[in-house]
């Protein structure tokens, strides 16, 4: 496998604490690695280095992404590179459909007028690809929270996601909703996708 990710000597500090100290992470493409501590431990700051949402010069280290040195500012400078980032509190916006959400900043138009039925087809491969069997017209606000965790990772592969980072996914969601999830991210290592999972719970690390 080739590399995708290589975090080198990272060290983020809060004034005179240091969130993280001199950490390293390679990561394969295709490849689940699951980063595992109790709350404060610093899982999610290494994250946030990584998605631009601490952008470069807040920290000490390299990071290397598909053989290019990450230098960003912004968490859509790292989306557009392929990299997604889903917190535990979704940032979906519940008054609006699902396709909405999953095309939102990203709509597909054609001669200036936005093409709905291409979107409409989109979304349902997209939908098929989670397992997820709804309409893409369905109001997110009216999905239960494995389903809507699900619309996010939707929206996360319309954006030709090469990495995917769950911050602690199941915190919210039941044990048959959790069992889904696990299988989707399995099956998404099939196409290649990294995964970096964020919990505290060891069963599911294990699984």
């Amino acid at each position: 496998m080739s590399c995708l990710l290589e975090m080198k000597n990272i060290t983020k500090s809060f004034g005179a604490v240091k969130a993280i100290d001199d950490v390293s992470l390679r990561l394969n493409a295709g490849e689940i690695v699951s980063l595992c501590g109790e709350n404060g431990s610093g899982k999610s700051t290494l994250m946030k280095v990584l998605c631009g949402i601490y952008p470069y010069g807040s920290y000490d280290g390299d990071i290397v992404f598909a053989g290019e040195t990450l230098q960003v500012n912004h968490i859509r400078d790292t989306e557009r590179k392929g990299i997604a980032i889903i917190h535990q509190e979704l940032a979906l916006v519940k008054h609006l459909t699902v396709l909405e959400n999953i095309f939102l900043g990203s709509e597909i138009s054609r001669h200036g007028v936005l093409d709905y039925d291409l979107m409409t087809l989109r979304c349902q491969k997209l939908l098929n690809q989670v397992s997820l069997s709804i309409s893409p017209d369905t109001r997110v606000g009216d999905l239960g929270l494995g389903q809507q965790q699900l619309v996010e990772i939707a929206k996360a592969l319309n954006k030709q996601v090469r990495l995917l980072i769950l911050d602690e996914p199941t915190a919210s969601l039941t044990e048959q909703e959790t069992t889904v999830l696990l299988e989707i991210i399995r099956d998404l290592q099939q196409h290649d996708i990294a995964c970096i999972y964020i919990s505290h719970k060891l069963n599911e690390v294990k699984a």
